[in-house]
C-alpha cells in the first residue's frame, strides 16, 4: 500500500507534540492574517483564489516516487511568487484544511503538524530564497523562472525536514531517525524538481502575459519592473 510522502497521518506523532504544533500553527496563521490585510487589494484577492485553486488541484495529483511511496506538489514557492508570503501561507493552509476535512488527506490530529511543515515552514523558506535570489539573478522572466525552480526544490526539502524534527520530538514508532531523514530528503528532492518545473513554467507564463499580477516582481525587486514591462 502506498503512503503519503508529506501529509502526516493520525498516530505517527504523539498527542502532546501534535497539540503543540496546533498552537504554533494557529499563532503563525494569525500573524499571516494580520499581515495579509495590508497586501490584499482588488488585484491580489482574485489571484489568491486562483492560486489556492491551483495548489488544491496539483496537490490532489499523487505520483509514485519510489516503491511504496507517493508524493505531491506543495505549492509554497508558487504562492510566494504570485501572492506573497502572508497570503501564500494562508492559501496553502486553506488547501490543507479542506483536503483533511473533505478527503481525509492527512490526519485530523496531525493538521497542526502538516500546516506548520507545508504552509508555514516551506513557505517561509521559499520567501527568503525568492527575496534573495531576485537580487542576484537576471532581471527577466527567465530569472524569475530560475528563482522559482531553485526555491521550490529547497523549500520542499526543508518542509520535509520539519517532519523529521517532529518525529524526533514525538514519533510513535521505532524507526531510525537517520533513516527517516535520508529517505525524506531523497524523495523530496525528486518532488521538489517536479514542483520546480511546474512553478517555473507557471510564473514565467504569468510574468510574460500579466507581470503586474506577480507579487515578487512588484515587491522583491523594483529595478526589475521596467525590464519586463511592469509599472511601479
Amino acid at each position: 500500500m502506498e503512503t503519503q510522502a508529506m501529509h502526516i497521518a493520525n498516530g505517527i506523532i504523539d498527542g502532546p507534540v501534535s497539540l503543540a504544533f496546533v498552537a504554533i500553527s494557529l499563532a503563525a496563521l494569525a500573524v499571516c492574517v494580520w499581515r495579509a490585510r495590508a497586501d490584499l487589494d482588488d488585484r491580489l484577492a482574485p489571484m489568491a483564489g486562483l492560486v489556492a485553486a491551483f495548489i488544491f488541484a496539483v496537490q490532489m495529483l499523487n505520483f509514485q516516487v519510489l516503491p511504496g511511496v507517493s508524493g505531491h506538489l506543495l505549492g509554497g514557492t508558487l504562492a510566494v511568487i504570485l501572492v506573497g508570503p502572508w497570503v501564500g501561507s494562508l492559501c496553502v493552509a486553506t488547501v490543507l484544511i479542506v483536503q483533511c476535512l473533505l478527503f481525509a488527506d492527512g490526519g485530523l490530529t496531525a493538521i497542526g503538524l502538516n500546516i506548520f511543515n507545508m504552509a508555514i515552514l516551506g513557505t517561509a523558506v521559499a520567501y527568503l530564497l525568492v527575496a534573495g535570489l531576485l537580487r542576484i539573478l537576471p532581471k527577466t522572466p527567465a530569472g524569475l523562472g530560475a528563482t522559482a525552480f531553485i526555491a521550490s526544490i529547497i523549500g520542499v526539502v526543508v518542509a520535509s525536514m520539519g517532519f523529521v524534527v517532529q518525529y524526533a520530538l514525538g514519533g510513535t514508532t521505532e524507526l531510525s531517525l537517520a533513516g527517516i531523514a535520508g529517505t525524506m530528503a531523497g524523495v523530496h528532492v525528486l518532488i521538489g524538481i517536479g514542483e520546480g518545473l511546474i512553478a517555473a513554467t507557471t510564473v514565467v507564463t504569468v510574468a510574460r502575459v500579466r507581470p503586474d499580477l506577480v507579487y515578487a516582481l512588484r515587491h522583491f525587486r523594483k529595478p526589475a519592473l521596467a525590464k519586463i514591462g511592469v509599472e511601479a
